[in-house]
């Protein structure tokens, strides 16, 4: 059943490649589209900074620790539904390459707060200014001052469809 489903998505995929008009846009075949797109999109992005060799546990765990703040193993593991003991090695691993450091808890002696090091939180605010930089380049090259209109509203509209 799965197969088939792939099979029926592609097809719409490849329908909607060679004829996509507005007024024969369905949802299915708009998901499909905008699924691909998001990726290849997301592609050029990473292509614009260096990988750092980071898995995505170990990406996960220092966007937590950036948004959320200073955190324990046990709450960053909770936070992204991993066991403690995967957690540690990972964020043992993150403490070695210099982009997570550890203080006791105050509250808690027995406990560690992570947060992120300086060098980290340098290396994510560089690697976004690349991909800021690659798509702003990107847009003032490829799209002329009305597409740039047609690409602010389907922004909105993209907006829309991650609100909560």
């Amino acid at each position: 059943m799965k197969f088939t489903f792939v099979v029926y998505l592609r097809i719409c995929h490849i329908a909607i490649m060679i004829d996509m008009k507005p007024e024969s846009a369905t949802p299915l075949a708009l998901a499909g589209e905008l699924r691909v797109l998001i990726a290849k999109l997301n592609r050029k992005l990473r292509e614009q900074t260096s990988p750092g060799n980071l898995t995505p546990s170990q990406k996960a765990v220092l966007l937590r620790l950036e948004a959320d703040g200073p955190a324990t193993v046990t709450t960053l593991a909770k936070g992204l539904g991993v066991r403690s003991q995967s957690m540690g090695a990972t964020v043992s691993t993150l403490e070695a390459a210099g982009y997570v450091s550890g203080a006791p808890d105050p509250s808690d002696g027995r406990q560690t707060i992570l947060s992120l090091t300086p060098t980290c939180r340098e290396k994510i605010l560089a690697g976004r200014a690349a991909r800021q930089d690659w798509l702003y380049q990107t847009i003032r090259k490829k799209l002329d001052p009305d597409e740039h209109h047609d690409l602010a509203a389907s922004i909105e509209l993209l907006q829309r469809l991650v609100e909560d």
